[in-house]
């Protein structure tokens, strides 16, 4: 398990060196502040989903922030795909009635979005960041979902098999804690040069996810990062702490928490918490 964790993060580790620049706040910490539709607000202002949902990110990278129902998201015009895409998912939104929708859409007030030809015979999967499935709650977050602005060039193993099997252990953890925290997104490197449809979207050499539970006991974190490829082994293979997440994106995680929770929950985490 460490040897797989340690390949993992050689092989990103670029990634750090080329976004290690000052971490700063962008136009998200404006546009957060508006957030009030699709989030759910708890007791404390320092654990509200408003506020968990931001990220700040290194202020050279382009970043337009735009909320979804159900979701909110940094999208990058360079790579025609998002920074992150965060979303709180409770107990009750992780069933619904609102079926699949599969009618992928091109957000015009997105510059730089793709659209769903960019994809086409390019030998990777439309890959959801915020999955359908957490999306069963409400017909309109459903129809959201699809936006071309959440999705990824993925590889079909990745986007069906392991990608798929934590989304699905996700939406138990939900249940179980009362609900999560989660933000998702593709990681680039100075190596992933290669590009797909006439957009020129760019493929990741990986993708992140990190979730933190909040709600009903001690706040308790985690962080993954799968290769863009087939992934082998037990899925806590590819687990790791959020400050060695925020050391491979330079990213900024969970901020809005106080400093000693934040420092607690972002240094280790805890395997008994995600079984």
């Amino acid at each position: 398990m460490k040897k797989i964790k340690t390949i993992i993060l050689v092989s990103l580790v670029a990634a750090a060196a080329v976004w290690n620049c000052h971490r700063q706040g962008n136009e998200a910490t404006s546009a957060k502040a508006e957030l009030t539709s699709s989030t759910h607000k708890s007791d404390c202002p320092e654990t509200s989903p408003v506020r968990l949902l931001d990220v700040i990110i290194p202020s050279a990278l382009p970043s337009q922030i735009k909320e979804y129902r159900g979701f909110v998201l940094s999208f990058n015009k360079t790579n025609h795909t998002p920074n992150y895409v965060a979303w709180e998912l409770l107990p009750e939104e992780t069933e619904g009635i609102s079926s699949r929708s599969g009618k992928f859409w091109q957000d015009p007030d997105i510059e730089g979005c793709p659209s769903t030809a960019d994809y086409v015979r390019s030998g990777f999967d439309r890959g959801h960041i915020c999955p359908a499935a957490d999306q069963k709650w409400d017909p309109q977050a459903m129809t959201d979902c699809f936006v071309m602005a959440n999705i990824c060039p993925q590889d079909h193993n990745l986007n069906a098999g392991a990608w798929a099997t934590l989304e699905k252990r996700e939406r138990r953890w939900a249940q179980e804690n009362n609900g999560l925290i989660i933000i998702a997104g593709p990681i680039y490197t100075d190596n992933d040069t290669r590009t797909i449809g006439q957009t020129q979207v760019r493929v990741p050499s990986a993708f992140f996810k990190v979730m933190l539970s909040h709600r009903d006991h001690r706040p308790s974190a985690v962080a993954a990062v799968y290769p863009n490829m087939p992934a082998h082994g037990n899925m806590t293979d590819y687990f790791m702490t959020v400050d060695q997440l925020e050391e491979i994106t330079g990213y900024d995680f969970f901020h809005a928490l106080p400093d000693d929770i934040e420092n607690s929950v972002e240094a280790t985490f805890n395997p008994k918490d995600w079984k």
